[in-house]
């Protein structure tokens, strides 16, 4: 997140790791924008910062209320922020998978080639991640199935623009709930092909608990599921490579 207070000391930490993939999460809806905010009057608030939720960016987005100049501008900003800071920026995602709509898809593409950004994320999961995913909140599993009813436009538009994306994301439906269980259950369903793993780990602090996020205690489970699962996973399917977006261009070129 470019405009986040600690971003400038992470930016550093990653510059001194340059095999460490590094996207730019770039954030339309609950934060704050790096240009002013009299520059984006449809996309912030009066108050300076964006709409609080994804329900409220999404009711104003359907009704034309939010430029998409906008959000190029705003996109690009937050990229180039990053790359100022030194970091090879080997792909962009959007708080909250705003990207899934075409009216934020569409200036995202552009403003990723005018950074020389290569690849995006893939937002939506596949049906077989969604049915291995344990005890699922049944209000969020009807959420993320709806939403995969734009998968085929999306992946049209990226084809279209010339970027790369992985055949899909997995854990977006655990998101909260992902534990060892649920994660080794994950990757004994994957097929072959390129996921990503969306998943939260991080150590709970006083400045965690002083933000607004439901993702809490759960960084923490999710932190122990990573160190559990996925290096014994990887020593038992010597066949499976653990790559960031950067690596998958590599790969595939």
């Amino acid at each position: 997140m470019a405009a986040a207070s600690h971003t400038p000391a992470a930016a550093a930490i990653a510059t001194l790791h340059p095999r460490l993939g590094v996207g730019c999460h770039v954030v339309l809806v609950d934060g704050n924008p790096v240009l002013p905010p009299e520059n984006l009057p449809g996309l912030v608030l009066p108050s300076g910062s964006f709409r609080p939720t994804l329900g409220t960016f999404a009711f104003d987005l359907a009704r034309g209320n939010i430029p998409e100049s906008e959000i190029e501008m705003e996109a690009v900003a937050q990229i180039r922020r990053l790359q100022a800071l030194g970091v090879h920026v080997t792909h962009v995602d959007t708080h909250k998978h705003t990207h899934m709509f075409a009216r934020v898809l569409h200036p995202l593409l552009r403003a990723a080639a005018l950074c020389g950004i290569p690849s995006i994320r893939n937002p939506f999961e596949p049906d077989w991640a969604l049915s291995a995913t344990p005890h699922p909140p049944v209000v969020r599993s009807i959420q993320v199935r709806l939403l995969r009813t734009y998968r085929k436009s999306f992946l049209k538009l990226v084809e279209k623009a010339g970027l790369a994306t992985p055949d899909g994301s997995i854990g977006v439906l655990a998101t909260g709930t992902l534990n060892t269980p649920g994660l080794r259950s994950l990757l004994k369903a994957m097929p072959p092909g390129t996921w990503e793993l969306v998943c939260h780990p991080g150590y709970p602090d006083q400045q965690l608990s002083s933000i607004r996020t439901r993702l809490k205690e759960s960084r923490q489970v999710e932190h122990i599921a990573l160190q559990e699962v996925v290096p014994q996973y990887l020593r038992d399917h010597p066949e499976v490579s653990m790559i960031h977006f950067g690596q998958m261009l590599e790969r595939y070129s």
